[in-house]
């Protein structure tokens, strides 16, 4: 196996944490080492004290105390279980609050979210969470973006439902970095054969299959996972297995329009249910959809909905 450019992740684990969920966000990193014949990927399990940490199964993991936790962790992961709201972990918080200050993104699996935004760290961000969870942290932080997803990668926020969500979310991560072939090759590793889209319903069955072209499908997923930061055509389409020409031919085939013209109609989308359904300021509903200008915003939802953002807002319901 060679080594070139490798992304350390770290992985903190809460006493009680399903396995479940920490097995399917780090074996997708395994598969993805072994597949490609590189080290794309290290991980490092930690712990407040270091030394075992139980899973609610029973099953024990050895850790790294927080204090000796790598410095050049390039994603740092939260994983708990149980009930999260009980938790007092001052260690963890500090933790995760100094690498925030860093820079470091930060990513919340199952009761994990919870805890992330407990913590101060996920205002202003789009979030998924577990449905168990989702009501009591509404009441705990009515200004959170809650969205019934399986996962949301926002920025340098990627949060998780738990379960075999993990599985999804890490496919996700992967094809953004190494592309889709990869990426599918170690969802079909695991017997994960239809990769669920992240606005998948948490419970209950949906038709996840789309009929379009593989690398259109993918180039679509990977819009839905950087609404905040859009990706140019030319990462698109290498990202998906196809030249840029390619690219824009099979989407006027398969959608009838251009492949930024569908890019920026799924984020104007999102920017319309974030003005209906939450109180987010408007210059940040368009920072969240990857407009640096409000005044280029506006005028691009005047042109997708007939009406400019402030008029949205006040025609439509918010709750609270």
């Amino acid at each position: 196996m060679t080594r070139g450019t490798t992304e350390r992740y770290g992985f903190v684990l809460i006493n009680d944490f399903a396995l479940m969920s920490m097995a399917s966000s780090v074996d997708p990193l395994r598969s993805a080492n072994q597949m490609s014949g590189r080290q794309l990927y290290d991980y490092v399990f930690l712990s407040a004290q270091g030394g075992p940490v139980r899973a609610s199964c029973g099953a024990w993991f050895d850790t790294i105390a927080l204090a000796a936790s790598p410095p050049d962790l390039d994603y740092l992961f939260i994983v708990a279980g149980g009930n999260p709201f009980a938790l007092d972990i001052p260690d963890c918080t500090g933790f995760l609050r100094q690498a925030a200050r860093r820079g470091v993104p930060l990513g919340g699996i199952s009761g994990g979210v919870v805890l992330l935004a407990r913590a101060g760290l996920l205002d202003r961000r789009r979030i998924a969470v577990h449905w168990e969870y989702a009501d009591s942290l509404r009441e705990l932080a009515p200004d959170l973006l809650i969205e019934q997803r399986l996962f949301v990668l926002d920025r340098d926020r990627a949060t998780c439902a738990g379960g075999v969500a993990g599985l999804d979310m890490m496919h996700a991560l992967i094809r953004s970095q190494h592309g889709h072939a990869l990426a599918d090759s170690v969802s079909r590793r695991f017997i994960y054969t239809t990769i669920r889209t992240p606005d998948a319903a948490q419970r209950g069955s949906v038709e996840t299959e789309a009929r379009l072209l593989p690398a259109v499908f993918a180039a679509t997923r990977l819009m839905e996972d950087h609404i905040a930061d859009p990706l140019p055509l030319g990462q698109l389409a290498r990202l998906s297995g196809l030249s840029s020409r390619q690219m824009q031919r099979q989407f006027r085939r398969d959608l009838g329009v251009s492949v930024m013209d569908h890019y920026s109609a799924i984020r104007l989308d999102k920017a319309d249910e974030l003005l209906r359904q939450t109180r987010l300021p408007i210059g940040q509903v368009a920072y969240a959809t990857g407009y640096s200008s409000q005044s280029n915003f506006s005028r691009a939802f005047l042109r997708r909905f007939g009406m400019n953002p402030s008029e949205r807002r006040t025609a439509a319901t918010v709750p609270g």
